[in-house]
């Protein structure tokens, strides 16, 4: 089989290396395994697609997993995903159960990165073979749907849809490549900057900018305030066993498939993910009233979920060539750094690569494991890192990593610090990061398949009259919208009745 001769000893360390690094990422209050991807993605420069993916996927399943280490003994998510793992893990941990609960997170974060795994590798390959149906018109309603999806799944519906417009215009500046069936004309340059943006903004300048710059920026602002002692310890309390796990089956098989549900959404995060899983456990629970007092199953259902989500998140990148969350969406830059089309033809036209990813992504889980749940009183010190030194290093990397990508232009680092200030003052006014990035993505297919679909047929009844998938495809849009309208309304009878406070 060709894939096993990509299997070396390079690609297996380069997986190992990715998790370590990404759990110290996950494991500082801050720094998301979104920023892990961004800022080492120009360090798949060197490397070959496989082995760059290597690299990636130990980023991301460790990034994910390393934000239960804070949550759990500061009651600070070390990542967005880990919220609710703080309403009981940091509970434990003042009961003296912190390694029960760190040792409990990670089996769970363990299982569900597995399942998610065997979901991804029965469901993707499905999905795309059905995707290779598709005319312009189902690629493009495809894409609409996603953003609707985002939008209705924003924290708030008006400014999630302006992100996600915004990202789009900003995907259109540049010349209507002729390669796609455009004039060359130059649109939204504002004449100076024609020798510039000629090609649009560099996306992987524009990634680490926002998911790397724009993180630092905020903490420099907040100040970086060491409130860690040098000196952390886990206290000997109640040993953990996976007898924990009596009779929890159903809520680590529940919360992992809804992460990995969750993860299948475009733009919508681990967050989602656990907050609902730990919702349905709260839900079903034999005694609900201990959640949120260190109950060690709502750290299950927490952690199962974040985990979940990975895999789930990369089935409609690897499928339909749309990210699933703000990682997966940095994910594309290695795939463009190689000249990568992801979509449908994708896993067909790329087996080896497929299966090595899949290989990555089982073996990352594997070493995200052992290494946390074997040295956790070690990987607690990570915590204790000062950010003053961590901070300088990164932003060398983003900058060098920016000038590096195209051979040396000096533009991609006036781009990098541009969305960096972007991502910045954009999440003072309330805009949708993840909405921004994937409208940034995916709006010039939008535009190239819209328009080709008005070549093949020049009406735009076509796109509702074209075939029963596209009908199905507006029902799945007219829904996202209609959920979306209702949340709103919603909030805003809530607000009325108990004030936007409660």
């Amino acid at each position: 089989m060709e894939f096993l001769s990509a299997l070396t000893p390079l690609f297996f360390g380069l997986v190992g290396f990715g998790v370590v690094v990404g759990i110290i990422f996950g494991a500082i209050p801050g720094m998301t395994a979104t920023m892990a991807v961004a800022v080492c993605l120009p360090m798949t420069y060197g490397l070959d697609l496989t082995n760059g993916l290597a690299l990636l996927l130990g980023l991301y399943v460790g990034g994910i997993s390393g934000g239960l280490v804070p949550a759990i003994l500061l009651n600070i998510p070390g990542t967005p995903s880990s919220i609710t793992t703080t309403f009981d893990g940091y509970p434990m941990t003042q009961k003296g159960e912190g390694e029960r609960a760190l040792k409990t997170g990670i089996a769970s974060s363990l299982f569900g990165g597995l399942l998610s795994a065997l979901v991804l590798f029965l469901f993707a390959p499905t999905l795309a073979d059905f995707a290779i149906k598709f005319s312009y018109i189902e690629k493009f309603l495809i894409i609409l749907f996603a953003l609707t999806v985002i939008a209705s799944l924003s924290k708030r519906l008006l400014l999630g849809i302006f992100s996600g417009v915004l990202g789009v215009w900003l995907s259109l500046i540049g010349a209507y490549d002729v390669s796609v069936g455009g004039n060359g004309e130059y649109r939204l340059m504002f004449g100076f900057m024609e020798p510039y943006l000629e090609s649009g903004f560099s996306l992987l300048p524009v990634l680490i900018g926002l998911f790397g710059l724009a993180t630092i920026f905020q903490e420099a602002e907040a100040g970086i305030r060491e409130e860690v002692a040098g000196d952390l310890k886990l206290e000997a309390g109640k040993p953990f066993s996976f007898a924990v796990f009596r009779g929890q089956i159903v809520n680590l098989f529940r919360s992992s498939a809804i992460g990995t549900f969750v993860g299948m959404l475009p733009g919508v995060g681990g967050s989602a993910a656990s907050v609902l899983s730990y919702t349905q456990q709260k839900n079903f629970s034999k005694d609900p009233s201990k959640l949120g007092k260190g109950a060690p199953e709502g750290v299950i259902a927490s952690e199962s979920a974040n985990n979940g989500l990975t895999g789930g998140a990369l089935i409609p990148l690897l499928s339909l060539g749309i990210p699933g969350d703000s990682t997966t969406a940095v994910l594309i830059g290695a795939f463009t750094l190689q000249g990568i089309q992801l979509g449908p033809l994708f896993i067909g036209e790329n087996l080896a690569t497929w299966d090595t990813m899949m290989v990555a992504l089982v073996f990352a889980n594997l070493v995200m494991f052992a290494v946390m749940f074997f040295a956790i009183r070690h990987i607690v010190k990570v915590i204790t890192i000062p950010k003053y030194l961590l901070y300088p290093g990164i932003i060398m990397m983003c900058v060098v990593g920016a000038y590096a990508i195209n051979y040396g232009i000096m533009f991609d680092v006036w781009t990098l610090l541009l969305f960096g200030i972007l991502g910045y003052l954009g999440q003072k006014v309330g805009l949708e990061i993840a909405p921004l990035i994937i409208g940034f993505i995916l709006g010039q297919q939008a535009e190239v398949y819209f328009v080709k679909s008005l070549e093949s047929f020049g009406t735009l009844s076509i796109f509702f009259t074209k075939s029963p998938i596209a009908m199905f495809l507006w029902v799945l849009i007219g829904i996202s919208v209609a959920y979306s309208i209702f949340g709103l309304i919603k909030a805003r009878q809530r607000d009325r009745d108990h004030g936007p406070d409660q």
